[in-house]
């Protein structure tokens, strides 16, 4: 009967429980119509020359999960899947969302009381002039006895106040902050890798272009050399050729460490060393720019974006975290019970008469504790301000990273036009000099002059080509990534 009244009492004790501290509640969605102050338009570009095509915006339209592959770069998918599986920022990140989600576990274990079961053997001698004894006589000179103990013991703390729940909602959002952290950095990783190979192509161009500058500044200063030799040319005209011929020289050094740290950073990014020798080559030829453009709602930018999704958990940890302040300075309940039986022998450790039993319940509440609970109730407050000053940064950064991209690509398809008509005049005024030089109206120096000139714009439109192609990589990025039209995170979709 007595079991039955406590269990009753634990049972109303759950029902009338209730969680201080305020409910979360998720931040509305911005109210904002477009990303930039000027409609979007198709951004034409070149379509004979690479990344040249136009380009077009289309507002609503969901992400693809691989957005990578639209790039249709057999190297750069491979290269990207090797990545993902073996990169350790990746792995780290999924390391940490398995001890979040285990800790939300654990600590829904003090919903449940607390059962434990023991036993103790004990032999004892007991002095003839002390009591009391055991309850029979004990005919050993030394009054020696075995005692036996079984017992199970239970203690079970009611969550009247929530401090149990506001734990749970805390950990469970720093679960999910963990989740989006992870997501975040695979996200990263991918842009960060089709980046590297973006750039590794440019710096490939633009290597070649340049070792043929230098190779046509040697022969011109060849030409100046042999002419002043013979009185034809002047040492002002050599001493400038020399200048130029260095100047080309000079640029060349910092581009070949830039392409050997790109092929360092890429077999970092796969989980290699920077010995690691990478299969994968990459040319802007071999890259295809993406002819359409998703461009999601403004209004689902805050569920897509990773890091803003992680702001919002933070946030909502911080609320919890106001009630599990709260409730530390309110009273505390403990039930406990337990039962078992003593013997003086093994045999007779369940016989009638040794069994024994005691239910308690016992409550605690601060009385004074130096202000510390209160204080620790401020700090709780004020950050869940910061939180949410944070949570409205992540926002506010979101946004503009989508505006700044949208604006580069509303120009970066003017950059290459521009550049490919430049590369055309100075094909033409090439080619029409190697034909002069053929029929003798024009020198060695010009048709080498215009040669270089033309490697210049070569140069030039390369530049154009990369950052196009990069801005188009980073639209997705700024955009959410598609994670969650991925099968690897669809399980983690919240």
């Amino acid at each position: 009967m007595i079991f039955k009244a406590s269990r009753l009492a634990c049972l109303l004790v759950l029902l009338a429980g209730c969680a201080v501290g305020p409910d979360y509640k998720k931040p509305a969605a911005p109210s904002v119509s477009s990303y930039t102050a000027t409609p979007l338009s198709t951004v034409a570009g070149d379509a004979k020359v690479i990344a040249g095509q136009a380009q077009s915006f289309i507002p609503g339209q969901d992400i693809l999960g691989q957005w990578w592959t639209l790039f249709h770069s057999k190297p750069l998918n491979d290269l990207i899947e090797r990545c993902l599986t073996n990169n350790p920022n990746v792995n780290a990140a999924q390391a940490a969302l398995a001890i979040a989600r285990e800790n939300v576990i654990a600590q829904k274990g003090l919903y449940w009381p607390n059962a434990s079961a023991g036993f103790s053997a004990s032999r004892q001698s007991q002095s003839e002039q002390l009591a009391p004894i055991p309850n029979f006589p004990i005919t050993t000179a030394e009054y020696t006895y075995d005692l036996f103990t079984p017992q199970v013991s239970v203690s079970y703390v009611p969550d009247i106040f929530g401090v149990n729940r506001r734990t749970v909602e805390s950990l469970a959002a720093q679960e999910s902050e963990a989740r989006f952290q992870w997501i975040a950095t695979d996200i990263t990783l991918v842009a960060n890798v089709v980046s590297a190979a973006i750039q590794e192509a440019s710096l490939r161009a633009q290597i070649d272009s340049d070792q043929k500058i230098i190779t046509l500044n040697a022969r011109m200063l060849d030409i100046l050399r042999s002419q002043y030799a013979c009185g034809y040319a002047s040492r002002l005209a050599v001493a400038a050729q020399e200048a130029q011929s260095a100047q080309s020289e000079a640029t060349l050094p910092p581009l070949l460490i830039q392409l050997a740290q790109q092929r360092d950073l890429l077999a970092a990014l796969a989980g290699g060393f920077s010995g690691a020798a990478l299969t994968e080559k990459f040319e802007l030829s071999s890259l295809t720019l993406p002819s359409e453009l998703p461009v999601s709602l403004p209004s689902k930018l805050v569920e897509q974006r990773p890091d803003v999704r992680l702001a919002e958990e933070n946030l909502h940890s911080a609320s919890a975290q106001i009630g599990i302040a709260i409730a530390n300075r309110l009273p505390n309940i403990t039930l406990t019970a337990n039962a078992g039986s003593t013997a003086l022998q093994l045999n007779q450790i369940f016989a009638s008469g040794t069994g024994f039993w005691g239910i308690g319940a016992g409550a605690t509440a601060p009385l004074f504790e130096g202000m510390t609970l209160l204080h620790r109730e401020r700090a709780a407050k004020a950050a869940f301000v910061q939180a949410s000053e944070q949570y409205r940064g992540a926002v506010l950064t979101a946004f503009q990273n989508v505006a700044d991209v949208l604006s580069a690509l509303q120009h970066d398809g003017d950059a290459v036009r521009t550049a490919s008509a430049n590369t055309d005049a100075a094909k033409a005024t090439l080619d029409l000099t190697q034909r002069q030089l053929q029929t003798g109206y024009a020198g060695n120096m010009a048709a080498l002059g215009a040669g270089v000139v033309y490697q210049q714009a070569r140069i030039t439109l390369v530049q154009a080509q990369a950052n196009r192609l990069s801005d188009t990589a980073a639209l997705f990025l700024a955009l959410g990534g598609g994670w969650w039209n991925r099968l690897d995170f669809s399980e983690n979709k919240n």
